[in-house]
């Protein structure tokens, strides 16, 4: 087997997979704004798009219908990693688009050589291009997951603030567990993010005490609000950063974006320091021409 070394991979590079076998709890959501206020505060993002739906590449602005690659083609074609990069209206941020066409990936890799691996090889490739890559995971198990997880470094794993929250999280950390032994022993869990908070309702206030004491120390203190705004951006084709800045779900993404940073695999995680987002004189719904960057929470 044509194995790759974990250790060549770029340790300045963080690669953090964004995954939840469930669907309809934020993960693209999560991707897509985590990513903008990460380029936003200075840093070099990267958001791989590996779900067959395209939201985070619809999300970012990016058409897919109108680029000369996409992550299908790196996937079953091995194409490089280099010609499906495409930039969107964030400085600093990028996208690789995916596509409908990768419904039918994980049947085409079925007799491929090393085919959980080909994720990681291709962003071995990318060296030390990009301070951070974000992969919007599918909502399943299957062999698209599997490759972002022995591609990643990390894993964060976003939880709906409802009943059904822990359901199925056992078999999902099992899994990750899995790969962390057998394809990927750098893995590991960067933390767990809260959202869809309605601070209306008790149980969204039960689920997070529940979430936090089966996993404490590894629990975000930035939760993610049900959000109308945050609902909105996409149609735009905008992150909640630009499409309305001042937000209560951007303000929420700007406090995950500095959690995320300075997260260290060795400790719990550290409530952040209280932020005021930057007053962006923008219009919602039209991207800037150069978004601005910030030295805030020492993230710049």
């Amino acid at each position: 087997m044509d194995d790759v070394n974990p250790a060549t991979r770029s340790a300045t590079t963080r690669v953090i997979a964004v995954v939840n076998h469930k669907g309809g709890v934020g993960k693209t959501t999560t991707a897509v704004n985590l990513g903008a206020w990460m380029a936003l505060e200075g840093h070099r993002v990267l958001v791989v798009d590996l779900d067959p739906q395209a939201n985070a590449t619809t999300g970012l602005g990016v058409d897919p219908r109108r680029v000369s690659s996409n992550i299908y083609q790196i996937l079953v074609n091995s194409a490089p990693m280099e010609d499906a990069i495409e930039p969107t209206a964030v400085r600093n941020l990028f996208c690789v688009p995916s596509t409908i066409d990768l419904a039918g990936a994980e049947i085409e890799l079925v007799t491929a050589f090393s085919r959980e691996l080909r994720l990681r090889k291709a962003l071995e490739s990318l060296e030390d291009d990009f301070e951070f890559v974000l992969i919007d995971c599918p909502p399943s198990l299957g062999l698209l997951t599997v490759n972002a997880l022995a591609g990643a470094t990390e894993v964060v794993v976003p939880i709906q603030c409802e009943y059904y929250a822990l359901e199925g999280l056992g078999q999902l950390l099992k899994n990750v567990n899995l790969i962390k032994t057998n394809l990927n022993p750098e893995l590991r869990l960067c933390g767990i993010v809260l959202t869809m908070f309605d601070g209306r309702t008790r149980l969204s206030e039960q689920v997070a005490e529940e979430v936090r004491s089966h996993f404490p120390g590894k629990v975000f203190y930035s939760v993610i609000p049900r959000s109308v705004r945050l609902s909105e951006a996409p149609s735009f084709g905008q992150p909640i950063a630009l499409y309305d800045p001042r937000s209560k779900g951007s303000d929420a993404y700007l406090g995950l974006a500095g959690e995320v940073v300075v997260a260290d695999a060795s400790s719990t995680l550290v409530a952040p320091a209280p932020v005021t987002p930057p007053v962006m004189r923008w219009r919602r719904g039209a991207a800037p021409e150069n978004a601005p960057t910030n030295d805030r929470m020492g993230l710049g």
